[in-house]
């Protein structure tokens, strides 16, 4: 981590809302994700009364994660070769116009899952692209990382803010007329970003490689780099057997023979305390403090899902819950090292594979879970996620450990340079 980072008193929130620039992305991811969120309950329950089918409507959820490896590998390239704002503002309008196309009552069932693919391929092009314009708006610094920070908060109480309102709206609204929602989400969003934020140019020339080989070649010398390679599985695995009790909420309930009102409290609760973590270690803890207990709550960070072994009851396995929701905090200080390990020309190229890739194993891990349930009771299932996550989590963190900056050879140091070389 950068020196000037680990020193620096904390900027707190309020300092990153003086950015005005900062302020037009945080109310344009604010609007667009809830816009996605509604319109991911909306298209589900269209479908549903198209087809009548519980394996289609189903699907429609799955299709929201499983194209983002596609887009996060092949069109990776997009986010350092052309500049931010334009690519953020296209990703918009795309999104807007895929959107606008399911409410034409003549498309087809096959129609909606093709444009939901395809808002989903866009998504880690944008959310990239986005990730990395950050460092641009508010340095790479203490400043970017309480930015994440923010977006990050965001995102996890726009989805529980998001799917109330989505079942209000549908209440009074068809499913398509909840999904319009959406569009205007998008328009605002892509106004907000061309009016509120600079143009700047773009991080790479458009050179004479082809997108896809720009594509490709960028996650190569991201996945080829030792530390960076460690510090994505860090972002990755904890957050892949993190998913397990979510992905069996409904089973659970079904286990312990509790109530609908029990559901909605299990998917809330690692929520709430994702958001209260974050929102103390953000604002109490100096960058140095964030920065030395990263390793520490990841490697433990799964442990409180270990309870379930014993079949708990509501009580304590929201408690468990909301501990592991809480070790994710973590991510608050490895967001600053990632930055400082990954060289600026190549970053939209790796904060897109980063999404695309956490995105992906999430939903790997939730169909293993699920998998694993048709073979064992689910509380052991869960409780599993939690030692073999853990055992993992162990091995990633002792990996980042041995990458850390003066603990690498110099073969290793010099070869790491010569990567970063290779991509100007």
């Amino acid at each position: 981590m950068s020196q000037g980072s680990a020193t620096a008193p904390p900027a707190g929130y309020r300092a990153v809302f003086a950015v005005t620039e900062f302020r037009a992305v945080f109310a344009a991811h604010l609007l667009s994700l809830l816009g996605v969120v509604v319109s991911e309950l909306a298209l589900t329950v269209l479908v549903y009364d198209l087809t009548g089918s519980p394996l289609l409507s189903a699907l429609t959820f799955a299709l929201g994660m499983l194209p983002y490896v596609i887009g996060g590998t092949l069109f990776a390239g997009v986010a350092d070769r052309y500049p931010a704002r334009r690519v953020l503002v296209v990703c918009d309008l795309v999104c807007a116009a895929c959107v606008a196309v399911m409410l034409v009552p003549a498309t087809p069932v096959a129609g909606l899952l093709a444009l939901r693919c395809l808002v989903a391929a866009v998504a880690p092009v944008f959310t990239g692209t986005r990730m990395a314009a950050l460092t641009d708006i508010l340095g790479d610094g203490d400043l970017y990382v309480l930015g994440r920070s923010l977006l990050r908060i965001v995102s996890q109480s726009a989805m529980l803010i998001g799917f109330g309102a989505g079942g209000v709206l549908l209440t009074v609204l068809s499913p398509r007329g909840a999904i319009t929602v959406t569009v205007v989400t998008f328009l605002c969003s892509a106004a907000l970003l061309r009016f509120g934020t600079r143009d700047r140019p773009a991080r790479l020339g458009s050179g004479s490689a082809t997108l896809l080989r720009e594509s490709l070649s960028g996650a190569r010398l991201v996945l080829g780099d030792r530390r960076i390679r460690a510090l994505l599985l860090l972002f990755w695995l904890p957050a892949m057997f993190v998913v397990a009790p979510e992905a069996l909420a409904a089973p659970y309930v079904a286990e312990i023979g509790a109530g609908p009102a029990a559901l909605g409290l299990l998917l809330c609760a690692m929520a709430v305390g994702h958001v209260g973590a974050e929102l103390f270690v953000g604002s109490a803890l100096r960058p140095r403090t964030r920065s030395r207990i990263v390793l520490p709550v990841a490697a433990v960070g799964l442990l409180p899902l270990v309870v379930y072994v014993v079949r708990p009851g509501l009580p304590l396995a929201l408690a468990a819950l909301a501990l592991a929701g809480m070790g994710a905090a973590y991510v608050i200080g490895l967001d600053q090292w990632f930055v400082d390990a990954v060289p600026p020309e190549l970053r939209g190229r790796a904060m897109t594979l980063l999404t695309a890739g956490l995105m992906t194993i999430q939903g790997a891990g939730m169909a293993l879970a699920g998998l694993a349930a048709e073979f064992f009771p689910v509380h052991h299932v869960v409780a599993g996620s939690g030692i073999i996550g853990t055992v993992v989590a162990l091995l990633v963190v002792a990996e980042v450990r041995r990458t850390t900056p003066g603990q690498m050879s110099d073969t290793e140091r010099r070869d790491g340079a010569d990567r970063h070389m290779t991509s100007r």
